[in-house]
């Protein structure tokens, strides 16, 4: 189950993070303003497998077993790694380019890790190919997106947002197809 390897790629890369590597390791491979000025570019790829803290990386793996385990079976292993990896590095994309805007207007430099955005694709996807969902997924996009920011925790709430727009246009096209 590809799936389950995900997650424990994820724990894993958690371990090392915290444990073995450290801030260095977060600033090399965290979606930052390096992207572009220094063009490290797997950043977009690696910030997926980076979490701030245990609780993001914990509600990250539950989601991302709720909704991989239901799409791997039902797209099977390599179109699920694709629509995973290949919609995750494009919401990356799209955070960069937010990055970019946040910074050039002055609010501030940001670095983005976690697989929320890879997630929210799958999230996206599943509320374009389950119509019954829909509603549901995006208030619970909202819910996870703007709750946490009233709180006072920073959410990547765009990532969230480009996620699962990513999903749902890439479920589209292939239901064009």
């Amino acid at each position: 189950m590809l799936t389950a390897l995900l997650i424990v790629a994820n724990v894993l890369i958690f371990i090392l993070q915290e444990f073995v590597f450290g801030r260095k390791f977060v600033a090399l491979f965290s979606l930052n303003l390096l992207f572009f000025k220094e063009g490290f570019f797997w950043q977009p790829l690696s910030s997926m497998f980076l979490h701030g803290n245990f609780a993001h990386l914990a509600l990250n793996m539950v989601v991302l077993f709720q909704f991989g385990r239901i799409l791997e079976a039902l797209l099977g292993r390599v179109r699920f790694a694709l629509l995973y990896l290949v919609g995750g590095v494009l919401c990356s994309l799209l955070c960069a380019l937010y990055l970019l805007f946040a910074f050039e207007i002055g609010w501030q430099k940001i670095s983005l890790v976690g697989a929320s955005g890879a997630i929210c694709v799958l999230m996206g996807f599943y509320a374009f190919w389950e119509k019954s969902s829909t509603k549901g997924l995006l208030v619970a996009l909202l819910l996870m997106s703007f709750v946490p920011l009233f709180m006072g925790v920073n959410v990547a709430w765009y990532g969230h947002i480009f996620g699962f727009f990513c999903g749902y246009f890439w479920a589209f096209l292939r239901r064009k197809r």
